[in-house]
């Protein structure tokens, strides 16, 4: 009887895989357990009763697919790619915004300005696990991780764009999500020119979009018909992408 060697790159492996199943477990229960539904208007000097960056209350509704998208990729990473090179090199910055973001959900109703700076930190590791994702198993290796980054994209600018409202940073609540827009914009259209074409990710910033342009219509016209644009201009970019990127 032949007994296996000892193989500490694998066994690591292994353990990376468990780990990220525990994180894509934990996460979502933190989300429903703890429901966040907004920052509390009064928890700002400028008083946000309904901030126009902030997107119709159905669009959250695409947590429950992340949620879904995040655990089939864990689940199946660790049942049939658990050694795998490739499928194991995002794994620990998946890990890490998971985590995060399950710290994040009780941090953000006592404290927006630390959230958005942890939402942010959130998004940036999504991303960095994106560029690391393989094509190979596309659906179920490389689209969960990007319509999380996608929606973290939209979701932290418009926490930015919030906070900057509540503090009186600008003019005006609308000026505030006129200029926090475009930037969420270019962002996107960045992250998407490096990546290659992940219509998981631009379809998520776009759903973003479309939920502000939905909730500002037709009382903030300025601000629906940015988002409007804005979800053009992020489609633009998608087409334009090379395909053969992952």
């Amino acid at each position: 009887m032949t007994v296996p060697l000892p193989d500490p790159a694998r066994d690591a492996r292994r353990l990376r895989a468990i780990l990220l199943l525990a994180a894509a477990v934990v996460f979502p229960m933190a989300g429903y357990l703890l429901p966040f539904e907004g920052y509390a208007p009064d928890a700002f000097p400028v008083p946000q009763d309904r901030p126009p960056v902030q997107p119709a209350g159905y669009a959250f509704a695409i947590w429950g697919l992340i949620y879904a998208g995040l655990l089939a990729h864990a689940a199946f990473g660790l049942v049939a790619r658990a050694d795998d090179a490739d499928w194991d090199r995002p794994r620990l910055t998946l890990t890490a915004s998971l985590l995060l973001g399950t710290a994040w959900v009780a941090v953000a109703p006592r404290a927006p300005v630390l959230a958005t700076a942890g939402i942010f930190l959130m998004l940036a590791l999504a991303v960095a696990a994106l560029r690391r994702a393989p094509a190979r198993d596309r659906w179920l290796a490389q689209a969960p991780v990007a319509l999380y980054a996608g929606w973290l994209t939209a979701a932290s600018f418009v926490s930015l764009g919030i906070v900057v409202g509540g503090y009186g940073l600008l003019w005006s609540d609308a000026a505030a999500a006129l200029v926090v827009l475009p930037i969420a914009v270019l962002t996107a259209a960045a992250v998407q020119r490096r990546l290659g074409r992940v219509w998981a990710y631009g379809a998520a910033v776009a759903w973003g979009l479309l939920g502000i342009a939905a909730a500002n219509w037709p009382d903030q016209p300025f601000v629906a018909a940015l988002a409007a644009a804005g979800i053009a201009a992020v489609a633009l970019t998608l087409l334009r992408a090379p395909s053969g990127a992952s």
